[in-house]
């Protein structure tokens, strides 16, 4: 809204977004990706004639608007748009689910919605959504009296077919159910009827397997499918062609493919679950897929590509130091000449990023690719038609000039709290109001085949589902009108496979923790004693522009000069040991489905091992907390005493932290897990951090750090001033 009012109608809704972004963006530096727009969404089907066009003008505004504005991003209230229909829910469910479908389709990013009130938009009887349709557009103006006709008589639950009517379909229809559906069960037997039906196994590729196939990239591009079943449906392509492949050799044929793209996670980087799942949902789109795996220096990566003339090269990580990695692969890739297009993608990787450090590296085209749902219209712009490629990258390449500019134009965030002052500000605890907690135990312990069975109970499984881009928490995702199908096959399997995980032994849970004692010292270090040798923690301290509690790790340490003991802990678990060989019999097994479901329980139970292990060490072996009584619930509410940081997280941002870590608990010799040179863990499916005890001590996030405490810091560490500002270089 504005000085004379709300936005009512296309026009209003779109001059007010453009003036914001005006003001927001050239008067105020503000970034583009930051802004959420919201015109408005007002009900429709009110009687009032000047009503009418309230839904048409949203989504024909937001249109506009992701045209001239594309980074920003367009939400609105979506009940609001059947609140004339209120009373009659299944009516309003496929209202709002009429409307999402068609203002997703125009820009639309996100919305306010209860998710009990949705369904599913193919779900809708075809009358029915006409009818609304109608409405929504304003194609009639008895639109609203023809929509209350036939209101009463509107269910808002789909009617399931019997299971397997299916089986009655003709041969090649069958193939692509069992693709759409992620059946595997009669696949050998259907492929073998198939191929005597065609008497040509690459026409049983390229007709009804390729054809399943296209169904599955169009529902999950159009969002009617969710990432576990394309996942499962390329499970069902990849066994039907490992029968049909002897045949094909045989005969000399060649699978036709869109394209050959090489993918890998860069050197240092052990994490691979979600390259798996973008590699995963490519082949289903019919490109022809070469994952080198992880840990691939950017030789390998860049020969592969020559070697298989690939038309995209894909590069993955999780850790921050992945991402110099990836600025050090598209800077050997302009040495080398090359002009493959270049796909970014992993957690810690960005839009932002990509424009500012690792594109000026590379003069063809470097794309960002958000996730997996992305990757496919992404590889179809890149390698289609000189008029679909082209106007593509024009796109991307300006988007990314725009932030580099942006960023040169935007005010100036320098720290202005200098260190010395930050550390006078520092968070202060009354030690004798509140002493340190004494430990019961210091030393080292090792716990080399933990029962599985006790870290199953302590799973969170809400991050489980996001890595399968279902988002929503648990268990309210299970019954969600939207994913709550897919989200309870997935929980099942997920339910049996973790039951074999555990009476099967398929994994060994490993942990190492150690209690020292410890002292802070005035420069935000922590000197703690092993075996009567000293070791030195070097945390990093808020620089804050503003006074108020500049907090640093350390500060939740006794200082040395209050006289009292204190301790610290540190620890490291894994459920990785083992993992190997199940994924590589999944993977010969042709089956990508159970060999990510496998990596992502394991990360699961490492972190559900983390928790545990904590809990024991606050209730028996440090035993400032034995008499907690927490359920799952508020453990991963983090309701306890005491916080367990982990390198390379917020608070620490440091990686190089671990080597300290791991020269105190001697985590190789003992639990089997290795620090890779990009400061990961291996196996993936492990978790380290420290432990702090103090009931004031709190996580917080370190944020932007001054020049001045880089220099202090590199000299504290002992490194050189360029090697401290490549591991500190998020933060500076």
């Amino acid at each position: 809204f504005d000085e004379t009012g709300q936005a009512d109608t296309k026009q209003r809704k779109i001059e007010i977004c453009r003036r914001s972004y005006d003001v927001l963006v050239n008067k105020v530096g503000f970034l583009p990706e930051d802004i959420i727009f919201d015109p408005n969404i007002f009900a429709i089907g009110t009687g009032l004639s000047e009503h009418n066009n309230y839904g048409v003008d949203f989504i024909e505004a937001t249109r506009v608007i992701k045209q001239e504005m594309p980074l920003c991003h367009v939400s609105g209230g979506v009940s609001n748009i059947s609140f004339s229909f209120r009373g009659n829910n299944p009516l309003r469910e496929s209202i709002h689910s009429v409307f999402l479908y068609h203002a997703i389709k125009a820009g639309m990013d996100m919305g306010i919605v209860n998710p009990g009130m949705l369904t599913l938009y193919d779900d809708i009887d075809l009358k029915v959504c006409e009818r609304i349709e109608d409405l929504l557009f304003n194609r009639r103006e008895d639109a609203t009296e023809r929509l209350m006709e036939i209101a009463s008589g509107i269910e808002g639950k789909k009617q399931k077919q019997a299971d397997n009517k299916w089986r009655k379909l003709p041969i090649q229809e069958r193939l692509s159910y069992a693709l759409v559906h992620g059946i595997t069960e009669f696949i050998d037997q259907d492929t073998e009827d198939a191929y005597k039906d065609l008497n040509d196994p690459l026409g049983v590729i390229e007709g009804p397997l390729m054809n399943g196939m296209n169904q599955v990239g169009d529902l999950f591009g159009d969002g009617k499918m969710f990432l576990p079943q394309v996942v499962k449906s390329a499970r069902v392509m990849k066994k039907a062609v490992a029968w049909l492949l002897p045949l094909i050799e045989a005969q000399k044929g060649h699978k036709s493919d869109n394209g050959t793209i090489i993918m890998a996670t860069v050197k240092g980087d052990v994490h691979d679950i979600g390259k798996n799942i973008v590699g995963v949902v490519l082949g289903c789109n019919n490109y022809n897929i070469i994952d080198l795996g992880v840990m691939v220096p950017a030789n390998k990566i860049l020969d592969a590509a020559v070697e298989h003339n690939a038309d995209i090269i894909g590069l993955s990580g999780l850790i921050t130091p992945s991402l110099d990695e990836m600025c050090d692969v598209a800077a050997e890739m302009e040495k080398r000449g090359m002009t493959t297009p270049l796909l970014i993608g992993g957690a810690t990787t960005s839009r932002t990023h990509t424009a500012l450090k690792i594109e000026p590296n590379y003069q063809s085209d470097t794309i960002w690719v958000k996730d997996a749902s992305r990757a496919v219209g992404v590889a179809q712009n890149l390698l289609g038609s000189k008029d679909l490629k082209q106007p593509f990258v024009d796109k991307i390449k300006k988007e990314y000039a725009d932030i580099r500019e942006r960023r040169l134009k935007r005010p100036s965030k320098k720290v202005t709290l200098a260190i010395r002052d930050a550390r006078a500000d520092k968070f202060q605890i009354d030690w004798v109001e509140s002493p340190p907690m004494p430990a019961e135990f210091t030393g080292i312990k090792v716990f080399n085949d933990y029962p599985l069975e006790k870290l199953v109970e302590v799973i969170d499984w809400t991050p489980f589902f996001q890595t399968w881009e279902l988002h929503g928490r648990y268990p309210a995702i299970l019954t969600d009108e939207v994913v709550g199908e897919s989200a309870s096959e997935l929980y099942k399997d997920a339910l049996e496979m973790l039951e074999k995980i555990v009476t099967e032994k398929w994994l060994t849970a490993r942990a190492v923790f150690g209690i020292f004692s410890a002292n802070s010292d005035g420069n935000d270090d922590v000197e703690l004693t092993h075996k009567g040798k000293k070791h030195t923690l070097h945390n990093l301290r808020q620089q804050k522009q503003k006074a108020g509690n500049n907090l640093c790790l350390t500060d939740f340490i006794a200082p040395k000069e209050t006289g009292l003991n204190d301790h610290i802990g540190a620890f490291a678990v894994t459920t990785g040991i083992g993992i190997e060989s199940k994924i590589k019999e999944f993977e010969d097994n042709h089956d990508d489905y159970s060999s990510i479901l496998l990596k992502a329980l394991a990360d699961r139970l490492a972190e559900a091992f983390a928790e545990h292990l904590h809990k024991l060490v606050r209730t028996q072996y440090w035993g400032y907390a034995n008499d907690e009584n927490l359920d799952n619930n508020q453990l991963i509410n983090e309701k306890y005493q005491g916080i367990r940081p982990a390198p390379g997280y917020p608070a620490c941002p440091d990686h190089t932290q671990k080597e300290l870590l791991f020269k105190l608990l001697d985590v190789e010799n003992k639990i089997g897990i290795q620090l890779t040179e990009g400061y990961a863990m291996y196996p993936a499916s492990s978790v380290s951090g420290f432990y702090y005890s103090h009931p004031q001590s709190q996580y917080f996030v370190l944020g932007k750090i001054g020049e001045d405490q880089l220099q202090d810091y590199a000299k504290r560490k002992g490194v050189d001033i360029q090697a401290a500002r490549k591991i500190l270089a998020p933060n500076l």
